[in-house]
């Protein structure tokens, strides 16, 4: 998705062109698999992290082509909104100090972007969801000038053939009822209020399936202990609420395809898998083409002339099926690999939050793919699905599924299993015990203290509504004190709530 595409519509010839070069790189891969043709030197990381421009009154600042201009980094990059930035950090190693550099690689990333957003009254935000987004900033005029997503939103709705409808209901603020968000959209820019951290880990291909497995056992975990996002147009909705807002803010599906059980292109998945291929395979067969546009190379024939094929339209593809843990072919210096890309965390609320969430997640990842007997053979695909809906809504309060162990909160399953086989699986990359301790560290005090960014948020708009305030001041002062805080680079279990 990262590409330029024609300004040019797309006809039927169009279409059937694009599935057939599809199926010809799907077979490509399926031979470079086999042959074993992928770089794999040592383990590489990376990190992907989108941001909010808000402006001093806290609403979204619609900036973004100023403050990529004015930073000048091919680093930083635009996103669906003019009121988003992303940042793509080099990938590096996992072993050494590695994590520590990126803390600090990242946290002059986001002071240069403070820096050059003040130019233009704009200062960025690291959070899930903007909580003082309203139905006004969806207006498709507020899209990026960039083709592909003017073509992608054309082409959602035109597959959809009908209005967006956002329907949730929420977790309830402390002493408040539960809230209930019903409306409805005439553009994908909903997708645009989810803020994410996206983790790369690059893998072997004979390791990609257990290391995709680990991370779908993990993934509720993750956003419970993680969850950043508990505000949407005002209400308060799930501690996570980018879950359930990217699945319907990209639904292709009327209610009839939904009924019928025609696939989200958000997708947790459907099974287990065995390799790479079974993903790419799955997208490949279940999801039409959004972006039907064609290049020039023939896979094989590049194959067959000893170099790396791009593969661009599989990538293509791949880009507009928006997996929580998403297969990735890439190339490099000439040099193809592969990786696993986590996309379930929220942005926030601070480098060092973020950076522990990465830890724990590649220590775990590890250690959970390496296990003699792998967790997923004792665990239904299902229940690694209604833990992440359930994580997601409810935070620390859900209850999730853990084999041997039953039902439990994320706290007690980080603390009693996945907070020491994520020490061990880092252990086993060769990361530093510095950097171990470091971000481990904070996970586990987050979970003794059960207090993440969501929790935060939450509990702070909850105390200013009992003390009088409405709730658009609410959040507007509360996302205030948020980047204040933020700006401390203390995590977020530490953040004190004002009486």
């Amino acid at each position: 998705m990262g590409q330029d595409l024609s300004a040019d519509g797309f006809n039927p010839r169009d279409r059937a062109r694009y599935r057939r070069k599809v199926q010809r790189c799907l077979d490509t891969l399926g031979m470079m698999l086999s042959e074993g043709g992928f770089s794999f030197p040592r383990r590489h990381i990376g990190l992907e992290v989108e941001l909010n421009l808000v402006d001093a009154a806290m609403r979204p600042s619609m900036t973004n082509a100023e403050v990529l201009e004015a930073l000048d980094n091919p680093s930083f990059t635009n996103e669906l909104s003019q009121h988003n930035i992303e940042i793509n950090v080099p990938p590096r190693p996992l072993a050494g100090d590695s994590m520590l550099a990126l803390e600090h690689d990242l946290r002059e990333y986001i002071e240069k972007a403070e820096e050059k957003a003040g130019a233009s009254g704009a200062r960025p935000a690291m959070i899930g969801i903007l909580p003082t987004l309203t139905p006004d900033h969806f207006d498709q005029k507020w899209i990026t000038n960039n083709t592909r997503y003017t073509m992608l939103n054309d082409q959602i709705f035109a597959a959809r053939g009908e209005e967006m409808t956002l329907s949730m209901d929420g977790a309830a603020l402390t002493g408040c009822p539960p809230e209930r968000l019903r409306t409805s959209a005439e553009s994908i820019l909903p997708e645009a209020a989810c803020t994410s951290v996206q983790l790369h880990l690059q893998v072997a291909p004979e390791e990609f399936a257990a290391h995709w497995n680990a991370a779908q056992c993990l993934a509720g975990v993750q956003v419970a202990v993680g969850a950043n996002s508990p505000f949407l147009l005002g209400k308060a909705l799930w501690h996570e609420t980018r879950i359930p807002l990217f699945l319907q803010a990209t639904d292709t599906r009327p209610e009839e395809l939904k009924n019928q059980g025609v696939r989200p292109r958000v997708w947790f998945g459907e099974r287990w898998i065995t390799s790479i291929f079974d993903l790419f395979e799955e997208n490949v067969r279940y999801f039409p083409g959004l972006l039907p546009e064609t290049d020039g190379e023939d896979p094989l024939e590049a194959l067959a002339a000893g170099r790396a094929p791009k593969l661009t339209e599989l990538r293509l593809h791949n880009g507009t099926v928006w997996r929580w843990n998403r297969p990735v072919y890439d190339v490099m210096d000439g040099r193809p690999h592969l990786r696993v890309e986590n996309r379930v965390l929220p942005a926030g609320p601070t480098v060092v939050d973020m950076m522990a969430n990465a830890a724990f997640f590649f220590g775990a990842q590890r250690a959970l793919a390496e296990a003699e007997r792998p967790v997923w053979t004792r665990m239904s695909f299902q229940s690694a699905e209604e833990n992440l809906y359930a994580g997601a809504r409810n935070g620390f309060d859900a209850q999730l599924y853990w084999p041997g162990l039953g039902w439990l909160h994320p706290d007690e399953l980080m603390l009693r299993v996945l907070l020491p086989l994520a020490y061990d699986g880092l252990r086993r990359a060769r990361v530093s015990e510095s950097a171990i301790n470091r971000f481990l560290g904070v996970i586990e005090q987050r979970c003794l203290t059960r207090r993440n960014g969501a929790w935060w948020q939450r509990e702070t708009v909850a105390r200013a509504q009992r003390a009088g305030t409405d709730r658009d001041t609410a959040l507007s002062a509360m996302l205030s004190r948020y980047l204040e805080l933020a700006r401390t680079e203390e995590p977020v279990h530490t953040w004190p709530l004002e009486d």
